[in-house]
C-alpha cells in the first residue's frame, strides 16, 4: 500500500522553482537556492490481524436448492465464527453467484450437471494468535464444500509503527543535509517543503485447502504471522543561507 502527501513547511511564491534532488545551483534570488535531500526509516511490526477469505460453494439439481444449501453452510460458517469472538463486522460477503454448469464428453457433448450456488466471504480476526482455531472452527461447521482461498497476516494499526519509521526518516534526511552542509560549506535556511511517501510490506496470500476431520484433530492449523516492514520516505528541501 503507498500513500502520499504534501506537507507545506512554509508558503511558497508562485514562480518558485524546484531544483532536482541533490544540491541546488546558486540564482539571483537567495530563496530560490536550495538542497533536496532523501531520508528512509523502516520498522519492522509484527501483524495484528489475520485476513481469512474463504468461498462456500454447491452444485445442486435446482437454483433453489443450491442456494439454499449455501445459505444453510454459510449460516454455520458465521455462527461459529461469532462463537469464537469474531464480530459481525469483521465478516464480510463478497459475492454471490448462481449459474448452471455443464459438462461434456465426446460421446454426448454438452449436458447440464446442475446449477451451482457460491458465497465468498473476507473475513478480519483480530485474536491474531488464536487465529489458527478460529479458522478450523469455522472450516468444520461450513463442512466440505468449503474452500479458504486465503490467510494472510496484516498490520490493520499502523500509526505508532509509522510515526517510528517517521523519525528515522526525518532523522536520516537532516543528518544528510547537515553532511551537504559541511562538504560544500554552506549554511542550512528554513525549510521550503517536505512531501512524504508510506508503505507497508503485505506477504502474499497463501491458500488452504479443506482439511479433513481426522488431520484437522491431530495438527491444528497454525498462522505464523511473521513481521512486516512499515517504511516511511520524506523528502525534504532546505533553502541554503
Amino acid at each position: 500500500m503507498m500513500t502520499k502527501r504534501f506537507i507545506p513547511a512554509t508558503v511558497l511564491a508562485a514562480a518558485l522553482a524546484l531544483v532536482p534532488l541533490g544540491i541546488g545551483a546558486q540564482s539571483a534570488s537567495a530563496a530560490t537556492s536550495g538542497v533536496s535531500v532523501q531520508g528512509t526509516g523502516t520498522v519492522k511490526v509484527t501483524p495484528d490481524t489475520v485476513r481469512l477469505n474463504a468461498v462456500i460453494s454447491f452444485v445442486a439439481s435446482t437454483n433453489s436448492a443450491a442456494s439454499k444449501a449455501v445459505s444453510t453452510s454459510a449460516a454455520a460458517f458465521r455462527a461459529a465464527l461469532r462463537e469464537k469472538k469474531v464480530a459481525t463486522k469483521d465478516i464480510q460477503s463478497q459475492n454471490l453467484t448462481i449459474y448452471p454448469e455443464y459438462t461434456w464428453t465426446q460421446e454426448k457433448g454438452q449436458e447440464l450437471k446442475g446449477y451451482r450456488a457460491s458465497q465468498s466471504f473476507t473475513v478480519l480476526i483480530r485474536d491474531e494468535t488464536n487465529a489458527g482455531a478460529i479458522i478450523d472452527a469455522a472450516v468444520d461447521a461450513a463442512g466440505d464444500n468449503i474452500q479458504v482461498t486465503g490467510v494472510t497476516p496484516i498490520v490493520l494499526d499502523i500509526d505508532d509503527a509509522q510515526d517510528a519509521a517517521r523519525e528515522k526518516a526525518v532523522a536520516k534526511a537532516k543528518k544528510k543535509a547537515t553532511a551537504y552542509a559541511k562538504l560544500f560549506d554552506f549554511t542550512l535556511g528554513k525549510i521550503l517543503w517536505v512531501s512524504e511517501t508510506s508503505s507497508n510490506y503485505n506477504p502474499p496470500i497463501y491458500a488452504m485447502a479443506k482439511a479433513s476431520a481426522d488431520s484437522a484433530a491431530a495438527a491444528p492449523t497454525e498462522i505464523d504471522l511473521g513481521e512486516q516492514d512499515v517504511t516511511v520516505t520524506v523528502d525534504v528541501r532546505w533553502a541554503i543561507k
